[in-house]
This record gives C-alpha cells, sequence and structure tokens, in this order.
C-alpha cells in the first residue's frame, strides 16, 4: 500500500509539473525573443539617427560597438555609388539580398521571420539627402533565437531544479502519510499472528486512521470474549474431572470390596482405564493453553532424546542404531530445526516408528534415522531398517490396518501428526532392503 501510494503520487505530480513546467519554458522562451526583438527596435532607432548624420567610417566603428554577442547582428546596406556600382555594406557582410533591395525601393520598413530569428530592414533619409528611396541606405537587425548558451539555459535548469524539489517532496509527504496507513496495519497484522503464541501478546494500542484505531478496538475485544470463553471451557472440562472423581473413587471402594478376585481386578482395570481417559481429556482441553495454537518443537533435540532412550534395547537385541543429524541443521547450522508439531506428538511420532522396528523386524536387524532439511523449511526424518520391508498389498497407515497383527493405530497417528505439521508421511523400501518411513515435518508459521 505504502509503495502503491508513493508511486501513484509520483505518476500524478509527474503529470502536474510537466504539464505546468513545459509550457512555462516555451512560455519563457518566447519571452527571451521578445525581449530581444524590443532591445533590436531601439538599436535601429539608435542605428539610423547615426547612419543619418555620420559617414560610413564612423557607422563601421558604432557597429563594430554594438555587434558584440548582444544577440543581435547590425548591417547597414549602402546604395550604388561612383566607387561602388554594386553598392556595399557596414560592416563588410555580402551583398544586398532580395529583401533589402526590395526596402531600399519601397522605402518601407518592414520585420521577416528567418532561419533561426528575425530580420529588421528599416531604410534611412541621410542628411540633405532628397534623393529617391531607391538610393537610400537600408539598415539590416538581425535577431537570433535564444539558445542554451543564452540566459534561457539557467532558467531551464532553475525550472528542472524546481520540479525536481516539488516532487521529492510530494514523494516525502506521500511516504509519510503511506507510513501513518501501513505501520497501524502491520502492527495489527503481527498482533493477530502471535495470539497463537504461548504467551499471549500486549494487546494493540490503537492508533492510526480512523478506520484502524476502530478495527484494532474490535480485535482487542474479540481476543477478550475469546480467552474469556476459552478459560470457561477449561474450567468446565476441569469441574466435570473434579465430579467425576468422587463417583469414581466410590465405585473403586466397591470394587476393593468384591469377594471374587477376578472380578475385583477386571474392573479394577476397567476403573484405570475410565480414569486414564478422564485425565486424556483433561490434557487435551488444557493443550491450546500449554502449548499455543500453532505449536513447535525442536525437531533435532526431540529426536536425539528418543533415539537415545531406544538405544539401550538396540544394544540387547544386538542392533546397530545409527543417528544422522545434518551439520546445517540445528543451532549450530544455518537451517533451523523447529517443526509446526508439539514436542509430545513429535516424541510420540519417533517413539511409533522406532516401535514399529523393534517390534516387526528380527533381532539384530539394523537401525538408521536421519535428520536433513527439508525443502521448503522444515525438516526431513527418514527411519530405515534392515527387516523384510513393509508387506505388499497393505496400505499399514490406514487406522486399524496391520500386516503384523498390531492395533494398527501407531502409523495412523504419525501420518496425522505429520499433515497437521504441514508435511507427509510415506512408506519406501530402504537401501539395506528393508522399509524406510519418509516423514516431512513442516515450519512453524
Amino acid at each position: 500500500m505504502r509503495r502503491s501510494l508513493t508511486l501513484t503520487v509520483a505518476a500524478a505530480v509527474s503529470m502536474v509539473l510537466l504539464a505546468m513546467l513545459v509550457p512555462m519554458g516555451l512560455l519563457l522562451r518566447s519571452y527571451a525573443l521578445e525581449d530581444r526583438l524590443s532591445r533590436a527596435a531601439l538599436e535601429v532607432q539608435a542605428t539610423e539617427t547615426v547612419v543619418a548624420g555620420q559617414d560610413p567610417g564612423a557607422v563601421s566603428v558604432y557597429l563594430g560597438l554594438v555587434n558584440r554577442g548582444t544577440g543581435t547582428t547590425t548591417t547597414v546596406f549602402y546604395p550604388p555609388d561612383a566607387d561602388h556600382p554594386e553598392g556595399y555594406s557596414v560592416p563588410e557582410s555580402g551583398a544586398a539580398t532580395r529583401r533589402v533591395v526590395a526596402t531600399r525601393n519601397t522605402g518601407l520598413a518592414r520585420v521577416d521571420d528567418v532561419a533561426g530569428g528575425a530580420e529588421f530592414l528599416v531604410p534611412v533619409s541621410l542628411s540633405g539627402n532628397t534623393a529617391a528611396p531607391g538610393n537610400t541606405p537600408v539598415i539590416r537587425v538581425r535577431v537570433e533565437a535564444p539558445g542554451l548558451e543564452s540566459g534561457i539555459l539557467r532558467i531551464y535548469l532553475a525550472l528542472v531544479a524546481l520540479g525536481l524539489v516539488l516532487l521529492l517532496a510530494a514523494l516525502a509527504l506521500a511516504d509519510r502519510i503511506g507510513r501513518g496507513f501501513v505501520q497501524p496495519v502491520r502492527a495489527l497484522a503481527a498482533y493477530a499472528g502471535q495470539l497463537g503464541d504461548r504467551r499471549r501478546p500486549d494487546p494493540v494500542t490503537p492508533s492510526g486512521p480512523l478506520e484502524v484505531r476502530e478495527l484494532a478496538g474490535a480485535m482487542n475485544r474479540l481476543v477478550g470474549r475469546i480467552e474469556v470463553l476459552l478459560a470457561r471451557e477449561r474450567d468446565s472440562v476441569a469441574d466435570v474431572s473434579h465430579r467425576l472423581r468422587t463417583p469414581m473413587t466410590a465405585l473403586r471402594l466397591r470394587v476393593d470390596s468384591l469377594a471374587d478376585p477376578g472380578d475385583r481386578e477386571r474392573l479394577g482395570a476397567d476403573l484405570d482405564e475410565l480414569d486414564a481417559t478422564v485425565d486424556h481429556v483433561v490434557r487435551e482441553a488444557r493443550r491450546s493453553q500449554r502449548e499455543g495454537l500453532v505449536p513447535e518443537a525442536d525437531a533435532v533435540a526431540v529426536v536425539t532424546e528418543r533415539t537415545d532412550f531406544w538405544e539401550a534395547l538396540a544394544e540387547d537385541q544386538g542392533r546397530a542404531l545409527v543417528l544422522v543429524v545434518d551439520p546445517d541443521l540445528g543451532a549450530g547450522g544455518a537451517v533451523p530445526a523447529r517443526v509446526r508439531a508439539a514436542e509430545e506428538d513429535l516424541q510420540a511420532l519417533v517413539d511409533v516408528l522406532l516401535d514399529n522396528v523393534f517390534s516387526h523386524t528380527p533381532d539384530g536387524a539394523d537401525l538408521r534415522v536421519e535428520l536433513t532439511p527439508r525443502p521448503g523449511g522444515g525438516v526431513l526424518l527418514l527411519v530405515d531398517d534392515a527387516g523384510s520391508g513393509f508387506p505388499d498389498g497393505v496400505d499399514v497407515t490406514a487406522r486399524g490396518t496391520s500386516g503384523a497383527g498390531s492395533t494398527g493405530l501407531g502409523l495412523a497417528i504419525a501420518v496425522r501428526t505429520a499433515e497437521e505439521s504441514g508435511g507427509s508421511l510415506a512408506l519406501e523400501r530402504s537401501p539395506a532392503g528393508g522399509g524406510r518411513v519418509r516423514v516431512e515435518l513442516g515450519p512453524p508459521t
């Protein structure tokens, strides 16, 4: 928005400046030409006085003084006489043109447009000369159009400088106005992006235009209402858990009083499972409070910790458990290792993949875990084994499906964790001929 506003103002101001400065430059050039023409008219009068009362030698001296870089050139054309049958001019500049001859013959002054400017032609009556008009001298004053070598160049440069100053001032003003719009919106967007963090950010301070302030106030009120509703929901779940504890405790006392040990053990196990289920419900209800709306975890730390945990079992079964972490990944590398998954979910995913290897491959089958950066962000987790591979024709990632007599829930949970992180899970063949689980975990957003 800020860039668009600046570009729009730059385009508008540039068009206005062009529409104003170009005609102004042409007008100033016209004024400069008019000024030269006015000075040329005065020069004609002065020269006419000199020519009427002085001999050609004095006229030549006078014209040598006035024709010095004034933008005008004055020449006097005398008619033919005994010494000059074809006439002559002062200063020497060539024969008389047809316009000069016509002016001498008619005795009428004229102004003509010529290449590069204008030309004054004025016949002069000499003192005591009663000859016909065809025998009179003619004054020619040529006025050159103002060029870049004249003061007009400085005026043009001044106009260009003025235009640049106005343009820069307009851009600075547009940028300031755009910043006044954009910064409050960015602050509001940053606040909205932090709402999913584990620590609630401070409410955004309404600022900027009226509409943005109203939006910030509405968002603060909305966040407050959502937090109240979530707190009520968590409290309700906690109350339900507390209310269930009392009848469950009473039920456990009755189960403990049963005479049949088999019934007592069976019902006690059912109560333990019910108790664990209630704890799980309460834990899940408070999960967003613990992890935030967008959970994240350090993949290198979690995978390393869970691999160390399973290493003791690998030694007992005679397996080689190898963990390979790309040096560019993690705190010491150039690529972040954080992924969009809760630490508990990531631990469960790694445990499922390693448990499958230990449960469904023979003792002594080697195991390799590798972590590398994922193109586009996140990490790529590879778990390779030297077993017999995954069964053909069976989708072991489907919920409740297993090719080895298990519950079929482990890989389904792993698939859900990978997909919720913005990645995927795929089953392949490892280089050792066994199974490979390829897990892509997306970066936190």
